[in-house]
Protein backbone atom coordinates (compact mmCIF):
# COMPACT_ATOMS: atom_id res chain seq x y z
CA UNK A 1 0.00 0.00 0.00
CA UNK A 2 1.15 3.72 -0.65
CA UNK A 3 -1.34 5.19 0.94
CA UNK A 4 0.07 7.88 3.52
CA UNK A 5 -1.54 9.10 6.80
CA UNK A 6 -1.22 10.77 9.88
CA UNK A 7 -1.61 9.55 13.58
CA UNK A 8 -1.97 11.97 16.49
CA UNK A 9 -0.93 9.79 19.79
CA UNK A 10 -1.28 10.87 23.42
CA UNK A 11 1.92 10.18 24.73
CA UNK A 12 2.70 8.83 28.61
CA UNK A 13 3.36 12.84 29.51
CA UNK A 14 -0.10 13.30 28.04
CA UNK A 15 -1.56 10.72 30.20
CA UNK A 16 -0.02 12.09 33.10
CA UNK A 17 -0.90 15.61 32.37
CA UNK A 18 -4.60 14.29 31.91
CA UNK A 19 -4.73 12.22 34.73
CA UNK A 20 -3.56 15.36 37.12
CA UNK A 21 -5.98 17.67 35.77
CA UNK A 22 -8.89 15.24 36.07
CA UNK A 23 -7.29 14.32 39.88
CA UNK A 24 -7.43 18.04 40.70
CA UNK A 25 -11.46 18.33 39.27
CA UNK A 26 -11.79 15.47 41.53
CA UNK A 27 -10.31 17.07 44.69
CA UNK A 28 -12.33 20.42 44.06
CA UNK A 29 -15.56 18.59 43.23
CA UNK A 30 -14.96 16.72 46.98
CA UNK A 31 -14.55 19.51 48.83
CA UNK A 32 -17.31 21.13 47.47
CA UNK A 33 -19.39 18.33 48.50
CA UNK A 34 -17.76 18.45 51.98
CA UNK A 35 -19.08 21.88 52.44
CA UNK A 36 -22.94 21.14 51.20
CA UNK A 37 -22.65 17.95 54.02
CA UNK A 38 -21.69 20.69 56.40
CA UNK A 39 -23.93 23.87 55.26
CA UNK A 40 -26.96 22.21 53.96
CA UNK A 41 -26.70 18.83 55.87
CA UNK A 42 -27.92 16.98 53.18
CA UNK A 43 -28.76 12.96 52.90
CA UNK A 44 -25.24 11.11 53.22
CA UNK A 45 -25.90 8.98 50.36
CA UNK A 46 -27.25 11.19 47.86
CA UNK A 47 -24.17 13.96 48.37
CA UNK A 48 -20.99 11.44 47.78
CA UNK A 49 -23.37 9.69 44.53
CA UNK A 50 -22.35 12.43 41.96
CA UNK A 51 -18.39 12.66 42.86
CA UNK A 52 -18.74 8.99 43.11
CA UNK A 53 -20.40 8.98 39.54
CA UNK A 54 -17.62 11.72 38.38
CA UNK A 55 -14.87 9.56 39.04
CA UNK A 56 -15.97 6.66 37.61
CA UNK A 57 -16.84 8.79 34.22
CA UNK A 58 -13.10 9.85 34.32
CA UNK A 59 -11.50 6.26 34.62
CA UNK A 60 -13.97 5.32 31.74
CA UNK A 61 -12.35 8.51 29.57
CA UNK A 62 -9.12 7.62 30.88
CA UNK A 63 -9.37 4.05 30.33
CA UNK A 64 -10.47 4.53 25.98
CA UNK A 65 -7.86 7.33 25.96
CA UNK A 66 -5.38 4.81 26.58
CA UNK A 67 -6.56 1.85 24.30
CA UNK A 68 -6.84 3.95 21.82
CA UNK A 69 -2.99 4.86 22.06
CA UNK A 70 -2.53 1.18 21.67
CA UNK A 71 -4.47 0.81 18.40
CA UNK A 72 -3.36 3.60 16.78
CA UNK A 73 0.35 2.31 17.43
CA UNK A 74 -0.83 -1.03 16.51
CA UNK A 75 -2.10 0.55 13.15
CA UNK A 76 0.80 2.42 12.52
CA UNK A 77 3.08 -0.54 12.63
CA UNK A 78 0.91 -3.15 11.01
CA UNK A 79 0.54 -0.84 8.21
CA UNK A 80 4.49 -0.36 7.82
CA UNK A 81 5.72 -3.86 9.09
CA UNK A 82 2.86 -6.23 8.59
CA UNK A 83 1.18 -7.83 11.38
CA UNK A 84 3.31 -11.09 11.26
CA UNK A 85 6.47 -8.94 11.39
CA UNK A 86 5.17 -6.81 14.06
CA UNK A 87 4.99 -8.14 17.92
CA UNK A 88 2.78 -6.70 20.96
CA UNK A 89 6.37 -5.85 22.51
CA UNK A 90 7.44 -3.84 19.15
CA UNK A 91 3.67 -1.91 19.77
CA UNK A 92 4.73 -1.40 23.57
CA UNK A 93 8.19 -0.14 23.10
CA UNK A 94 6.74 2.32 20.08
CA UNK A 95 4.44 3.79 22.91
CA UNK A 96 6.91 3.49 25.57
CA UNK A 97 4.84 0.95 27.81
CA UNK A 98 5.16 -2.27 29.31
CA UNK A 99 4.01 -4.83 27.93
CA UNK A 100 1.65 -6.03 30.40
CA UNK A 101 0.07 -2.79 29.78
CA UNK A 102 -0.66 -3.74 26.36
CA UNK A 103 -2.08 -7.54 27.90
CA UNK A 104 -4.51 -5.45 30.15
CA UNK A 105 -6.42 -4.21 26.94
CA UNK A 106 -5.73 -6.92 24.69
CA UNK A 107 -5.28 -10.37 25.53
CA UNK A 108 -3.39 -11.34 21.90
CA UNK A 109 -2.75 -9.65 18.78
CA UNK A 110 -5.98 -10.94 16.78
CA UNK A 111 -7.50 -9.25 19.35
CA UNK A 112 -6.07 -6.10 18.61
CA UNK A 113 -6.23 -6.75 14.76
CA UNK A 114 -9.72 -7.49 15.04
CA UNK A 115 -10.31 -3.77 16.89
CA UNK A 116 -8.58 -2.40 13.93
CA UNK A 117 -10.54 -3.99 11.52
CA UNK A 118 -14.29 -2.97 13.00
CA UNK A 119 -12.81 0.25 13.38
CA UNK A 120 -13.93 1.26 9.82
CA UNK A 121 -17.25 -0.23 9.36
CA UNK A 122 -18.37 0.74 13.15
CA UNK A 123 -17.80 4.13 12.38
CA UNK A 124 -19.52 3.84 9.02
CA UNK A 125 -22.49 2.16 10.89
CA UNK A 126 -22.51 5.64 12.83
CA UNK A 127 -22.67 7.74 10.30
CA UNK A 128 -25.66 6.14 8.40
CA UNK A 129 -27.42 5.93 12.07
CA UNK A 130 -27.08 9.71 11.91
CA UNK A 131 -28.51 10.02 8.88
CA UNK A 132 -31.57 7.91 9.21
CA UNK A 133 -32.27 9.93 12.15
CA UNK A 134 -31.91 13.58 10.60
CA UNK A 135 -35.43 13.72 9.52
CA UNK A 136 -34.03 14.97 5.93
CA UNK A 137 -35.95 13.77 2.78
CA UNK A 138 -34.50 10.40 0.61
CA UNK A 139 -32.23 12.49 -1.48
CA UNK A 140 -30.70 15.03 1.47
CA UNK A 141 -29.95 11.51 3.45
CA UNK A 142 -28.28 10.40 0.90
CA UNK A 143 -26.51 13.17 -0.04
CA UNK A 144 -25.82 13.62 3.14
CA UNK A 145 -24.68 9.99 3.88
CA UNK A 146 -22.07 10.11 0.44
CA UNK A 147 -20.38 13.19 1.98
CA UNK A 148 -19.98 12.12 5.90
CA UNK A 149 -18.89 8.60 4.32
CA UNK A 150 -16.32 9.94 2.20
CA UNK A 151 -15.30 11.89 4.99
CA UNK A 152 -15.20 9.05 7.54
CA UNK A 153 -13.31 6.67 5.04
CA UNK A 154 -10.85 9.86 4.57
CA UNK A 155 -10.37 9.34 8.49
CA UNK A 156 -10.07 6.11 8.82
CA UNK A 157 -7.48 5.42 6.06
CA UNK A 158 -5.15 3.96 7.82
CA UNK A 159 -7.49 1.07 9.55
CA UNK A 160 -8.99 0.23 5.95
CA UNK A 161 -5.64 -0.28 4.74
CA UNK A 162 -4.27 -2.61 7.50
CA UNK A 163 -8.11 -4.10 7.37
CA UNK A 164 -7.97 -4.72 3.36
CA UNK A 165 -4.10 -6.20 4.00
CA UNK A 166 -4.45 -8.02 6.93
CA UNK A 167 -8.21 -9.49 6.79
CA UNK A 168 -7.14 -13.20 6.10
CA UNK A 169 -5.32 -12.98 9.29
CA UNK A 170 -8.29 -12.30 11.49
CA UNK A 171 -10.08 -15.43 13.20
CA UNK A 172 -13.52 -17.17 12.12
CA UNK A 173 -15.10 -15.34 14.57
CA UNK A 174 -13.61 -11.84 13.95
CA UNK A 175 -14.59 -11.97 10.48
CA UNK A 176 -18.38 -13.16 10.73
CA UNK A 177 -18.95 -10.10 13.26
CA UNK A 178 -17.24 -7.65 10.55
CA UNK A 179 -19.19 -8.86 8.06
CA UNK A 180 -22.56 -9.25 9.88
CA UNK A 181 -21.65 -5.02 10.33
CA UNK A 182 -21.11 -4.72 6.33
CA UNK A 183 -24.35 -6.56 5.80
CA UNK A 184 -25.95 -4.54 7.91
CA UNK A 185 -24.84 -1.04 6.53
CA UNK A 186 -25.40 -2.15 2.61
CA UNK A 187 -28.59 -3.03 4.12
CA UNK A 188 -29.81 0.59 5.23
CA UNK A 189 -27.96 1.77 2.26
CA UNK A 190 -29.66 0.19 0.11
CA UNK A 191 -33.13 1.45 1.48
CA UNK A 192 -32.10 4.76 1.56
CA UNK A 193 -32.14 4.09 -2.35
CA UNK A 194 -35.13 2.68 -2.51
CA UNK A 195 -36.64 5.08 -0.67
CA UNK A 196 -35.33 7.77 -3.41
CA UNK A 197 -36.94 5.95 -6.08
CA UNK A 198 -40.18 5.52 -4.46
CA UNK A 199 -40.73 9.27 -3.97
CA UNK A 200 -39.26 9.72 -7.71
CA UNK A 201 -35.81 11.65 -6.63
CA UNK A 202 -33.99 8.61 -8.10
CA UNK A 203 -34.10 6.24 -11.56
CA UNK A 204 -31.81 3.23 -10.60
CA UNK A 205 -32.29 -0.03 -12.75
CA UNK A 206 -30.91 -1.88 -9.86
CA UNK A 207 -30.72 -0.80 -6.37
CA UNK A 208 -29.01 -3.44 -4.77
CA UNK A 209 -26.12 -2.87 -7.83
CA UNK A 210 -26.17 0.47 -7.59
CA UNK A 211 -25.88 0.44 -3.86
CA UNK A 212 -22.57 -1.59 -3.63
CA UNK A 213 -20.67 0.07 -6.42
CA UNK A 214 -21.21 3.27 -4.84
CA UNK A 215 -20.03 1.76 -1.36
CA UNK A 216 -16.55 0.89 -3.53
CA UNK A 217 -16.50 4.05 -5.06
CA UNK A 218 -16.29 5.21 -1.36
CA UNK A 219 -14.54 2.44 0.42
CA UNK A 220 -11.46 2.30 -2.49
CA UNK A 221 -10.63 6.09 -1.92
CA UNK A 222 -8.49 4.63 1.17
CA UNK A 223 -6.10 3.89 -1.41
CA UNK A 224 -5.68 6.61 -3.72
CA UNK A 225 -6.56 9.70 -1.38
CA UNK A 226 -3.22 11.39 -0.08
CA UNK A 227 -3.61 13.79 2.52
CA UNK A 228 -0.89 16.48 1.33
CA UNK A 229 -2.53 16.51 -2.22
CA UNK A 230 -4.40 19.17 -3.62
CA UNK A 231 -7.40 18.28 -2.56
CA UNK A 232 -8.77 18.82 1.35
CA UNK A 233 -11.38 16.06 2.34
CA UNK A 234 -13.82 18.19 2.63
CA UNK A 235 -13.12 18.87 -1.12
CA UNK A 236 -12.53 15.32 -2.04
CA UNK A 237 -15.84 14.69 -0.10
CA UNK A 238 -18.07 17.25 -2.08
CA UNK A 239 -16.58 16.21 -5.50
CA UNK A 240 -17.63 12.52 -5.09
CA UNK A 241 -21.13 13.45 -3.33
CA UNK A 242 -21.96 15.32 -6.69
CA UNK A 243 -20.43 12.82 -8.76
CA UNK A 244 -22.78 9.91 -7.06
CA UNK A 245 -25.91 12.37 -7.12
CA UNK A 246 -25.25 12.68 -10.88
CA UNK A 247 -25.39 9.17 -11.64
CA UNK A 248 -28.86 8.73 -9.36
CA UNK A 249 -30.70 11.52 -9.69
CA UNK A 250 -33.48 12.03 -11.73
Amino acid sequence: MNAQFTLKFAFPNEINYLLLKMSTAINKKNKKVAVSRVVDAPDSNTAAKPAKNKKEDIREAVNRLKKQRIVDTAVELFHEYGMSKTTLEAVAIKMNVTKPFIYSYFNSKNELLSEICSNGIRASLEVIDGVLKSGLGPKEKVEKLIYDFMLTVIENQGYLAVYSREEKSLTAQSRKKINTMRREFDKKFTSLLEDGVKAGQFVIEDVALTSLSIDGIISWSYVWYRPNGRLSPQETAQHITRLVMRMISA
